[in-house]
């Protein structure tokens, strides 16, 4: 199993309507870089990830499970681009912000310190512990 962070703007899909779309979960769509993408095309069904609000909340809010392999987009014609479906597995006990996790010194190497702007990013499996631990989280 691979573990993965999903970013996404709140006021444009927030953790309450991934919720919402239940075991059926949600294209992960509209994903326009190539080394996201990319990820994505790595990912298997199982693996799990964090949802992260970025923008304004800026912080871990809950884990996500990847339901369908990489297929076509469908918010747009062009092949290049491909997405994964989650669903919502459960909340953050409390979340765990970016000031939080720059803080940290065992996740000073994350991508998500190193390279904050990728939507779809990888996480370590000591990462994944940590983090569920500062949000009092079952990992």
């Amino acid at each position: 199993m691979a573990y993965w962070l999903f970013k996404s703007e709140p006021s444009t899909w927030s953790w309450d309507q991934q919720v919402a779309k239940g075991d059926a979960g949600e294209e992960w769509d509209g994903v326009r870089n190539y080394q996201a993408r990319n990820f994505m095309r790595a990912m298997e069904i199982g693996d799990l990830g964090f949802f992260y609000h970025s923008q304004t909340e800026k912080a871990v809010v809950g884990i996500v499970e990847v339901r369908a392999t990489a297929h076509p987009d469908s918010t747009t014609d062009d092949d290049r681009w491909e997405c994964v479906d989650i669903r919502a597995v459960r909340g953050f006990t409390q979340s765990v912000t970016l000031d939080q996790i720059k803080a940290d010194e065992r996740l000073a190497s994350m991508v998500l310190v190193k390279n904050s702007r990728l939507s779809v990013q990888p996480v370590k499996p000591d990462e994944w512990l940590t983090i569920c631990a500062l949000g009092d989280t079952k990992a």
